[in-house]
């Protein structure tokens, strides 16, 4: 009997963050797919993908818009269209592009968020959208987007996601009702750990952000909520408002960028606690804190709100400023937590946990497809 094709789809292999994550466990999941995506660049994305076999739109013959995803945004949606895989199930991971490559057989979508761009495009650009050539160049391009999106969501056999914040999106964007499918949390707690040159003259228990640096994220609000104190701030990432965040840091407030996954368990095994600031779609970074023990301060909203349990490996704020930040950090400190209640919490976002998922969501469409 033939084995069925298992193809993987991602939008672009361009930054690390948790989207590739995600792309890595499916690659174990379904160890013989051909990964396809628009753009890869493999020296700002993780090295893991260099073993394995990635097929790329015609678009990544630019080295611009390798190294400048955004700036393909204009020709992504035509370039996305003419991708071909041939395969019997295609497992997309897409926040915006990949379903809606040209896949044969069934497909197979694990939906981050639908795209935020289009739904929620003010907080993608960070204000409203008169306010800056992208946002008109959005606001023009938005309704013929958004139709060729949801025709792309619309040809998949089967939705799921990550989070009940992404699932209620999903449903108000395309009337799709998808089951949650937790994301893993991928980084190894057992490899060896190297430092990060940038602190090495800083003892344990600082605080903590890994980010990409975006509006949204709201890493300015974190930074000012320990200005003037004699707390010690890390922050992990790279993005759009780099210069002048860092421009505007007090002395207690460090950036590094470009980690290995080796010196990110670094970090994250020196650190106090995690700080997670932003509305996020799906709360990765606490479960990647809590494989290292150490428990998370977050906004109380969106994709954290599936992933914290108050108490067990976090606690919450309610809105993203200073004074919220602050005050939740300070209760955390007079918090004792529970490695053991911590450990067993980890277990449910395990990546073997969500192999197996996915592994038997691709078998029933295969099934069904008999």
């Amino acid at each position: 009997m033939t084995r069925p094709r298992i193809a993987i789809a991602h939008d672009y292999l361009t930054q690390r963050g948790g989207a590739e994550r995600v792309v890595l466990s499916l690659v174990r999941a379904f160890p013989e797919a051909v990964v396809h995506t628009t753009l890869y660049d493999p020296d700002h994305t993780y090295p893991e993908f260099r073993d394995v076999e990635i097929r790329t739109s015609t678009l990544n013959r630019s080295a611009f818009l390798r190294h400048h995803h955004r700036a393909a945004f204009p020709v992504l949606a035509p370039a996305s269209s003419q991708l071909h895989i041939d395969a019997d199930v295609t497992v997309i991971s897409s926040s915006g592009w990949a379903h809606g490559f040209d896949y044969s057989g069934q497909g197979l979508v694990y939906c981050h968020a639908p795209a935020r761009w289009l739904y929620q495009s003010r907080n993608y650009v960070g204000g409203p959208l008169y306010r800056s050539p992208m946002g008109w160049g959005l606001a023009l391009a938005r309704p013929a987007l958004r139709r060729w999106d949801r025709h792309a969501a619309l040809r998949a056999d089967r939705y799921v996601c990550n989070s009940t914040v992404v699932r209620s999106r999903i449903m108000a964007a395309y009337s799709i009702d998808a089951e949650v499918v937790p994301a893993p949390f991928a980084i190894d707690t057992t490899e060896p750990r190297q430092p990060v040159d940038q602190l090495a003259d800083w003892d344990d228990g600082y605080l903590l952000i890994v980010s990409r640096l975006l509006p949204y994220k709201n890493v300015d609000a974190a930074i000012e909520a320990v200005r003037g104190t004699e707390r010690r701030l890390v922050v992990v990432g790279t993005g759009p408002l780099a210069a002048t965040l860092k421009a505007a840091a007090p002395s207690n407030v460090r950036f590094t960028s470009g980690l290995t996954d080796a010196q990110l368990a670094w970090v994250y095994s020196h650190a106090q606690m995690l700080i997670a600031p932003s509305l996020e779609d799906y709360g990765l970074t606490p479960l990647e804190a809590g494989a290292f023990g150490k428990p998370t301060v977050a906004l109380g909203a969106g994709g954290y709100l599936d992933t914290i349990t108050e108490g067990v490996n976090g606690l919450f704020f309610d809105a993203p400023q200073p004074s919220a930040i602050a005050a939740g950090v300070a209760r955390a400190e007079q918090m004792s937590w529970s490695p053991d209640a911590l450990a067993q919490h980890m277990h449910n976002f395990s990546e073997e946990v969500f192999v197996e998922r996915m592994r038997r969501e691709a078998e029933q469409l295969l099934t069904r497809d008999r």
